[in-house]
């Protein structure tokens, strides 16, 4: 390569492209939502966690005791039970729809064959 090109190359090493204000807001966005996820992952973890945030704000986060994950556990089977009861109340509403139509149209009984001649010989 010549020297005009060497030399060029290492002047536009260190500098940045023109970029606007809406990509520079665009990657602040993106730093900021990796960084809320990183602590979103950290605070739903079940360790001991504390945060501090520039002494302004503070939080410690404590596992769950046993006595609390019977209760969430009951409480979870309990809307577990729930949802089972309501599908099957609408499951027989539907039964009972349906047999109500069935009730109120009146049946015909089916007419009976006449019989064959071929069969009767």
């Amino acid at each position: 390569m010549s020297e005009v090109v060497v030399n060029q190359i290492k002047e536009e090493e260190g500098q940045l492209q023109d970029y606007s204000v809406d990509q520079l807001a665009g990657a602040v966005v993106l730093v900021l939502g990796a960084i809320a996820g990183l602590l979103q992952v950290i605070w739903m973890s079940k360790c001991h966690c504390k945060v501090n945030l520039c002494y302004i704000f503070r939080c410690e986060r404590r596992p769950p005791t046993e006595e609390e994950m019977k209760t969430l556990k009951d409480k979870i089977n309990s809307k577990k039970q729930d949802k089972i009861l309501k599908k099957e109340d609408k499951i027989l509403k539907k039964e009972d729809a349906i047999l109500k139509r069935q009730t109120s149209a009146p049946i015909e009984p089916e007419p009976e064959p006449e019989p064959e001649i071929d069969r009767l010989v």
